[in-house]
């Protein structure tokens, strides 16, 4: 008998501005054609403009009438992250969703960004808080739903204060975790703040549980040659519909994160299976790294300071238009 997949209602989200980042394959190609599919105008900022072009015409196949478009980022850089900034402060249009989906994901050896930190830490949390800060005046217009995606991975692990570059004894895998714990506390952080503020945003934190995506698959940029062995665990499992989930079920938890009237600021959704890798989206207890106010409190001001900006001074737009 086949197994039946899961899947949640997404409201109509018309004429509403979605940005979600990673979204030229995987995951976050499935939460971006969702979003299409349910009348959001969607943006997708791609490193790679090949990958980015047949992600426009897959969602376009699948939503004929959706109006979808790339733009240029590379979250491992700074000034590429300011210029996707630039370039939508420009435009002039209030961001209604953001999902922080983009990530790297335990590079064999140690690798650096074009601006200097370990490249998980860099991308996954430094690139997607600078890309929020520079959105700021967008996202306050849009009264935006912001969604952060982590990882099961952040249920352990802790922030390596003494060594944040992880320059003295590199591990991947406690690196991805420490990139992934530092972004889910901000996320949450950011929703304390907003609401502190006034500032109109609506921030939360989701994580995919298991699933064959290609954080995991070949990436020679990464030094990865080959799939790694978990991967193709993962890949069988998936296909035979054993406790982890599709790529297509694993968006669902920031998919009903940021569109469901449900969804609430400052929570955590993941799916809802066995062990949380797989099933339909659930709300979630915060893993034991996520519930420190102080922590979040440091992992925001050491992140203004590296990233060299301030998150409560946003960077000034014009008034959007609706």
């Amino acid at each position: 008998m086949p197994r039946t997949r899961p899947d949640i209602t997404i409201p109509g989200l018309a004429p509403q501005r979605a940005v979600v980042t990673g979204a030229s394959d995987g995951i976050g190609l499935g939460i971006a054609t969702r979003l299409a599919q349910a009348g959001a105008e969607v943006v997708l900022p791609v490193r790679n403009p090949q990958k980015g072009q047949a992600a426009l015409a897959w969602i376009r196949e699948r939503a004929p009438q959706a109006t979808v478009s790339l733009r240029a980022l590379d979250l491992s850089s700074l000034a590429s992250v300011a210029a996707l900034g630039a370039t939508l402060r420009e435009e002039n249009r209030p961001i209604h969703i953001l999902v922080n989906n983009a990530g790297v994901m335990t590079p064999p050896d140690r690798q650096t960004t074009a601006d200097g930190f370990e490249v998980q830490f860099g991308t996954n949390h430094l690139g997607h808080v600078a890309l929020v800060a520079h959105l700021m005046p967008l996202l306050r217009a849009g009264r935006a739903r912001v969604t952060s995606q982590v990882s099961i991975a952040a249920r352990s692990g802790t922030i390596h204060w003494d060594d944040l570059g992880w320059e003295r004894s590199y591990d991947g895998m406690r690196a991805y975790a420490q990139s992934k714990i530092a972004f889910g506390l901000f996320g949450l952080e950011l929703e304390r703040r907003s609401q502190a503020g006034g500032w109109g945003i609506t921030s939360n934190i989701s994580h995919p549980g298991v699933a064959p995506t290609n954080l995991l698959s070949a990436r020679a940029e990464l030094g990865r040659e080959q799939p790694t062995l978990g991967r193709r665990i993962i890949g069988a499992m998936a296909a035979r519909g054993v406790l982890v989930g599709t790529a297509e079920s694993a968006g669902l938890p920031a998919l009903y994160a940021a569109t469901s009237p449900d969804a609430r600021g400052g929570r955590f959704y993941g799916p809802g299976g066995l062990g949380n890798l797989g099933g339909p989206p659930a709300e979630q207890k915060l893993y034991a790294p996520l519930r420190s106010a102080e922590e979040a409190r440091r992992v925001w001001e050491v992140s203004e300071e590296l990233t060299g900006l301030s998150l409560s001074s946003p960077v000034p737009a014009g008034p959007p238009t609706t």
